[in-house]
């Protein structure tokens, strides 16, 4: 009699298929049946699209999978979500959790620790959980602004387009370019004229010094003067020229008289007139003042 027969053997291969596929399964769902694990609950407001198999992780690193979504449908209570964390994970009293979701509609569990490590959560436990946005909350936040945002956006654009349409941006931009040439020709006059002035700068600056240096001299010889003695000596010269003055004015002395006297200068005068006749009569007739002979004088 054959033990193995082909029944037997047909029986012995769908219970190792089935056995693998149970294995299979569980390995794709990151169930790992050679792991002990403890039971938790995390109550979500909104689940978010959470499943079965989901990962649970805790700083970044995998620690449990969602096993099962408990939803009440009477609404008294919200949905809770039985997770399976390493026996080894130790999860302190006051932790959260929150549902994130990625761009491709992965989602996934993070744990957030609490820092009292003296008291943990018991297996069977419940922790509270929430949802966390990321980028598309933020993404979904922004919209109603956006959707505020488009007609003005769209009154924007219009004006832009008027704009760009009018001809005289056009000659503005022209005249922009125009006025640019220019600025760049102004640029290379004053480049040119500023190396001018670097090299004439130390000649100017000799002569600086030098006008400087004349300067204090002046101011030096000014200080030397002694001002006192010298407005003293003025003071006394126009002094003098001030009695000068006066003699001159009064009736005193040569010139005082011969300034204010008439008499004298009309005397003066005819003399000087009859000296003058003297000289004209001596000049045409020698002889009657002069008397000169070889031979003698003759009488008359």
């Amino acid at each position: 009699m054959k033990v193995f027969t082909k029944e037997v053997k047909i029986a012995l291969v769908a219970i190792v298929g089935t056995v693998v596929l149970f294995f299979g399964l569980n390995f794709l769902k990151g169930i790992n049946l050679f792991t002990s694990t403890t039971d938790y609950y995390i109550e979500f407001k909104n689940i978010s699209g959470l499943s079965a198999s989901s990962p649970i992780y805790a700083d970044g690193y995998q620690v449990g999978t969602v096993k099962d979504v408990v939803y009440d449908y009477t609404n008294q209570n919200p949905p809770k979500v039985l997770v399976a964390i390493d026996r080894e994970m130790r999860i302190p009293l006051g932790s959260t959790a929150e549902i994130e979701s990625d761009m491709m509609g992965n989602v996934k569990v993070n744990i957030l620790l609490a820092n009292k490590m003296r008291e943990k959560v018991m297996s069977g436990g419940t922790i509270k959980g929430g949802i966390n946005a990321g980028a598309l909350g933020m993404a979904a936040d922004m919209v109603p602004q956006i959707e505020r945002m488009l007609p003005k956006l769209d009154s924007i654009l219009g004006s832009l387009n008027t704009l760009l349409a009018d001809p005289a941006l056009a000659q503005s931009l022209h005249n922009v370019n125009t006025i640019t040439q220019n600025l760049t020709v102004s640029t290379k006059e004053l480049n040119t004229l500023m190396g001018s002035l670097n090299r004439n700068i130390p000649t100017m600056m000799a002569k600086t010094n030098t006008l400087l240096d004349n300067a204090g001299t002046l101011t030096s010889n000014l200080a030397a003067l002694d001002l006192q003695a010298t407005k003293q000596q003025v003071d006394q010269t126009i002094a003098n020229v001030q009695q000068l003055t006066d003699k001159l004015n009064s009736n005193e002395g040569t010139l005082g008289l011969l300034m204010n006297d008439p008499t004298l200068y009309n005397n003066l005068s005819s003399t000087m007139q009859s000296a003058d006749s003297l000289l004209i009569d001596l000049r045409q007739h020698p002889k009657r003042y002069v008397h000169f002979s070889l031979f003698g004088k003759k009488d008359k």
